[in-house]
């Protein structure tokens, strides 16, 4: 049973979201890049909630890391996004890098330093574990990277990249390998991120030219990057995603329930929540919102198992992938119900009209909703997955 006070964490970090992060959502969601919200994490230690405390870490669980996540989503989805993907990018290397890799990457966490995943490249769509790149040799100390990565979070903002790959050589799509690459090194540039919601996350896509990296900072063995995705990137990065939505659906609720108390049809002398049509679209909204924190909870503490003895958590990432689809639905319908019940006010600029735009980038975030739910049937009808199959899903 863990000893940490998860009342306490999510006091402590709704404390900082309400004081920092939230603040910031509007100019966030005009494309500055949530900085002084990471700083303002980082300071806090929560940028390094999964990292052990020998590393300058928090040393905390997954169940803190989805209560956070979700807090994080329920200020700022973009920020949420953002900060779900360094934690993602951190643990990876947390889980599959060697002492000298850790001690470079991970302990500067405390001070700001900022990683995520470049994995996705538009050859292959939504198949974001699908790559054509393939890492060329330079001779016994060096690797050359060559790629068009189509979507990067932090993109251009990141100190590192956790880049997936196919290894030198590779006789098929399962021999790829990941690297952590310095966002400084020559030979990186990044376009720009423009988009409906989601504007601070910087998303964008990002050109590695002969990026020469050293073989120091392979991450794991060559080769070994099939195990990284089902083991190491996809489970931290499912919860934490289905986890911000989580958050987004609830702030959704929480804007519709404001408006609704607070606006009255003068006409009439009736504040719109007396209208019964109006209260049952939130009962609508509260009722879905009711089933993610339990699914939530359960599958982070079975991720905490899993880690605690050895096993691999990409056992349980069907289950991971069905919170993640569950979350961006329900975030995206109680979107849609608040933007209904505040009539043409949610519909001008400003919180609600943010927010639907927001919740909607769950739906196509990789796994996208449709690739997730072929993943899922498949698995019910006892078919493979072949993800890494030309033409599989």
């Amino acid at each position: 049973m863990s000893q940490h006070n998860y009342q306490q964490i999510r006091a402590d970090i709704r404390s900082l979201v309400d004081a920092v992060i939230r603040p910031n959502a509007e100019k966030t969601d005009q494309g500055e890049f949530p900085k002084e919200n990471l700083n303002a994490l980082a300071k806090a230690g929560w940028n390094g909630i999964l990292i052990p405390k020998e590393l300058g870490g928090l040393g905390l669980d997954h169940v803190a890391f989805s209560i956070v996540a979700e807090e994080i989503g329920r200020g700022c989805a973009s920020t949420g996004l953002v900060y779900v993907m360094h934690i993602g990018a951190a643990q990876t290397i947390n889980l599959f890098g060697n002492d000298d890799q850790k001690e470079r990457w991970l302990k500067p966490a405390r001070d700001g330093l900022v990683g995520t995943y470049s994995t996705s490249e538009k050859a292959s769509g939504g198949h974001w574990w699908f790559n054509f790149s393939e890492a060329a040799r330079d001779g016994d100390s060096h690797y050359l990277l060559n790629a068009e990565k189509s979507f990067t979070t932090s993109a251009g903002k990141a100190d590192y990249y956790i880049f997936q790959t196919r290894s030198p050589g590779a006789k098929s799509a399962t021999d790829i390998s990941f690297f952590i690459v310095d966002s400084k090194l020559d030979g990186i540039s990044h376009g720009v991120w423009e988009a409906l919601g989601v504007r601070g996350n910087h998303s964008g896509p990002i050109s590695y030219k002969n990026v020469k990296v050293e073989s120091r900072d392979r991450l794991g063995e060559e080769g070994q990057g099939k195990d990284i995705v089902y083991h190491g990137v996809s489970p931290v990065y499912l919860i934490g995603l289905g986890s911000v939505w989580h958050g987004v659906a609830r702030a959704a609720l929480e804007l519709a329930a404001t408006h609704l108390t607070n606006n009255i049809h003068k006409d009439f002398n009736r504040k719109l929540s007396d209208y019964q049509v109006l209260r049952q679209q939130l009962g609508e909204s509260k009722v879905l919102i009711e089933s993610l924190g339990p699914w939530q909870r359960e599958l982070a503490r079975q991720l905490d198992e899993l880690q605690a003895s050895g096993q691999q958590q990409g056992q349980i990432l069907i289950p991971l992938t069905e919170f993640k689809v569950h979350a961006a639905e329900v975030a995206n319908i109680s979107a849609r119900n608040t933007l209904d019940v505040s009539g043409g006010y949610g519909y001008k600029k400003g919180p609600i009209e943010r927010i639907f735009r927001d919740a909607r980038a769950g739906i196509g975030m990789g796994p996208s909703n449709n690739i997730a739910r072929e993943w899922i049937g498949k698995v019910l009808v006892g078919l493979p997955l072949e993800l890494f199959e030309a033409g599989g899903e």
